[in-house]
């Protein structure tokens, strides 16, 4: 099926584009990878009348390292976010880049698209949650700046106003000590993930300083785990403090039965996931070299 018909708009700065939006009215749309936007105008699931073009601005893709954090470009794609060197400080965003879908969409789509798009199904809200990211956005009123966890505020929809877009992604180096993981399980490449699981840790010793958790796919947003949290902060990493993290995420999980599975097995899996996103975690905190990908099942 094809799009119905709409007008095409090509920003040259995102100030353009944002007076393009509020000139525009709702019936505009912003395109940045179009991963998410396109499929769903194909199928006419999304009907635009104006859509505007961010892939000719200047100067929206970049990693650069200051004042001890990354700052990432909203066009920035996951696949230059994959290959990154600086992106590699935090394991968890080459983690969570690689993991998405095939070569083709990582190639294609941006973080900055991502976030706006506030999928339920998508990645970097889950990963950018436990490492305490900060989303810097443009709109008629000026720039702002606000936590990740306070962007999302329901299944496709953000705080963000009708006239403002995502500017830039800040995310802070996390301290020598510290480990981090995202790991999702799904049925094949190119598809969304069944769940995902995020866990950031610093280690001191043998105890867990501190912990952060987040679930994504099991929810209409992504999920913090506090109870999952508590039962590990302090504490040893043990059996037991695993299968009491697993708990408390199994309870926290709130999945719809759908054609990936079914709500139990959701709520398994993504307390399975919680479980190996500690361990490794603990383990890159301890200086290990880990690699993890999606989980095929």
């Amino acid at each position: 099926m094809y799009p119905r018909a709409f007008h095409y708009h090509r920003a040259s700065s995102l100030e353009q584009a944002v007076a393009l939006l509020s000139e525009l009215g709702e019936d505009a749309k912003l395109l940045a990878g179009g991963q998410s936007l396109i499929p769903l105008m194909k199928l006419r699931f999304a009907n635009p009348a104006h859509l505007v073009d961010l892939n000719f601005i200047s100067g929206t893709s970049y990693i650069v390292e200051e004042h001890g954090a990354l700052r990432v470009g909203a066009l920035t794609c996951h696949a230059a976010i994959e290959n990154s060197e600086l992106a590699a400080k935090v394991p968890m965003l080459r983690d969570c880049a690689a993991g998405i879908a095939d070569v083709q969409v990582r190639n294609r789509g941006t973080i900055g698209g991502s976030l706006a798009e506030a999928d339920p199904s998508g990645d970097w809200a889950v990963a950018l949650l436990t490492l305490g990211a900060e989303v810097h956005c443009l709109g008629g009123g000026g720039e702002r700046s606000l936590p990740l966890s306070q962007l999302i505020k329901d299944a496709y929809t953000t705080v963000l106003a009708r006239d403002e877009l995502i500017k830039e992604v800040r995310v802070r180096i996390p301290p020598a000590g510290s480990g981090g993981a995202y790991l999702s399980s799904k049925r094949a490449a190119p598809v969304y993930p069944t769940a995902t699981a995020a866990v950031e840790l610093i280690l001191d010793g043998e105890l867990c300083q501190e912990i952060t958790i987040a679930l994504g796919c099991v929810g209409l947003t992504p999920i913090r785990v506090k109870d999952a949290e508590t039962a590990v902060r302090g504490q040893k990493i043990t059996a037991k403090t695993l299968a009491a993290a697993q708990e408390a995420a199994h309870a926290a999980a709130d999945p719809q039965s759908d054609m990936r599975g079914s709500a139990d097995y959701k709520r398994t899996l993504v307390a399975t996931l919680v479980k190996r996103g500690i361990e490794v975690a603990v383990r890159r905190a301890r200086g290990e070299q880990v690699e993890v990908s999606p989980i095929y099942a």
